[in-house]
């Protein structure tokens, strides 16, 4: 089975804009939201499971372009059955509050905000990931690994809190 093929088709302009929202948002924040962050992440006192900072924009690139993915199948599977915004909500809160945590961590110096902010874009991750399983298995599959990272980031973010109050 293609990943990209839904009932036999591509909507190859649905399928585009639904990998470039998220990758060239994530871009756009990343250019906003984190100058400097690079040296500031340096400055900051690391957990020892802390990876390098050239680690975060490759992991992310790979993830927002299965979350696209993942969003292009289950819209495209929801629309015929008039689910569309049920599938949708879920997923849109959490792309908002993925964007939101970089200013809130790097731009804003909020750690601990930020923290809080993690834990209620995981809820909103899983509650995504399971809309999409509900109308498309594999649209839901493909969330499992951002799931798996944000659980990650959400630890990474309480030590970053701990260690630099």
């Amino acid at each position: 089975m293609e990943v990209a093929s839904v009932n036999g088709r591509i909507h190859v302009k649905n399928l585009a804009v639904s990998i470039l929202v998220p990758v060239v948002g994530g871009s756009l924040v990343g250019a906003l939201a984190n100058r400097g962050t690079r040296e500031q992440y340096e400055r900051l006192k690391n957990p020892s499971f802390a990876p390098p900072g050239w680690v975060f924009p490759v992991v992310w690139t790979a993830l927002y372009k299965m979350m696209g993915v993942a969003k292009y199948r289950a819209q495209e599977t929801a629309k015929p059955l008039g689910r569309e915004r049920q599938v949708l909500a879920p997923y849109e809160l959490q792309l908002g509050l993925n964007f939101l945590w970089s200013f809130l961590f790097f731009k804003w110096g909020l750690r601990g905000t930020a923290l809080i902010e993690m834990a209620a874009l995981l809820g909103a991750v899983i509650w995504a990931a399971y809309e999409f399983y509900q109308i498309d298995q594999l649209a839901g599959v493909l969330m499992v690994p951002y799931i798996a990272w944000v659980a990650f980031a959400l630890g990474l973010n309480y030590s970053f809190w701990q260690l630099n109050k």
